[in-house]
């Protein structure tokens, strides 16, 4: 499926006019956002996708989600990654929870999309730099999961991790109809500490941190995932959820590590490979 629009008229560029550098209103929109990350690291702007682009985006998604991947590994812990035998059953590392959505990988999504001929606009990643206070922002390399979209099926759900990358920016193509819902645990970790003590009072049942995002098709959610806990609900409603995500990086040419784009969506490339033997670190925290 191709989409006729272009990248302005995805989205609903008069209430939100995010290429024009001198308007008022993508001043006030930056501005606002910036506080609301500042507060708890989330944002998000109401009906940022226009009729038509939402309806050409799910058209998209929908298309394709009979090629969805699910992960072999039906539980994982909150790092997506190993247990550790050295730490006691009840450790963080080795709690492990089920995992049961599927992903809609970036190869799928081809050219003439309307997801990728947005992500591949300038003026969004100008943007989003602008909001997130950074110089300049650039493509995700990744040619597998550089911009997927997250399916979750009646049932299914995306238990509590943390992300790889230090945002993420995620549109909603349609809600379940009930549970599927966004939940996250502000500033949870640092750089410097994992805080394993408040990771394991969320995954016994504490919810008194826990933040509810409510959201609808169309909205754009910006989100520092790196070091906030977070979660999608079980889908209990009788139809699918579907969430675009789109990575974006601070540098060009980056892309993601062997491990974790083989075991969420299960393919690699030989880039993913060349990757690993040069792979540089920003902290020493587990993914």
């Amino acid at each position: 499926m191709m989409s006729d629009l272009t990248a302005q008229q995805i989205i609903d560029h008069q209430r939100y006019p995010i290429a024009d550098l001198n308007s008022p209103l993508r001043a006030d929109l930056i501005s606002n956002i910036q506080a609301d990350l500042a507060k708890d690291g989330c944002a998000v702007i109401k009906n940022f996708l226009s009729e038509q682009g939402l309806q050409d985006m799910l058209n998209e998604a929908l298309a394709r989600k009979d090629q969805a991947y699910y992960s072999a590994k039906k539980h994982c812990n909150v790092y997506l990654g190993d247990g550790d035998d050295s730490l006691p059953a009840d450790h963080p590392r080795n709690v492990f929870l089920p995992r049961t959505n599927g992903f809609i990988t970036a190869d799928l999504l081809t050219e003439d999309t309307a997801a990728r001929i947005l992500y591949h606009w300038q003026p969004l990643a100008a943007f989003l730099a602008d909001c997130l206070g950074k110089p300049e922002l650039f493509i995700y390399e990744d040619p597998v999961s550089n911009m997927i979209v997250n399916l979750g099926k009646p049932g299914q759900q995306f238990n509590w991790h943390y992300d790889t990358n230090e945002f993420t920016i995620t549109m909603l193509l349609k809600p379940a109809l009930s549970g599927g819902h966004f939940e996250y645990v502000p500033n949870l970790r640092t750089p410097q500490d994992e805080c394993y003590d408040e990771v394991r009072k969320v995954l016994s049942g504490d919810r008194s941190r826990i933040t509810r995002l409510e959201l609808n098709a169309g909205d754009l959610q910006f989100f520092l995932g790196r070091f906030s806990l977070h979660q999608v609900t079980e889908n209990t409603g009788d139809d699918d959820r579907l969430l675009l995500i789109m990575s974006f990086t601070e540098k060009p040419g980056v892309i993601g590590s062997l491990y974790r784009v083989k075991d969420l969506y299960g393919k690699v490339t030989d880039a993913h490979y060349e990757n690993e033997r040069q792979r540089v670190r920003a902290d020493e925290l587990l993914d």
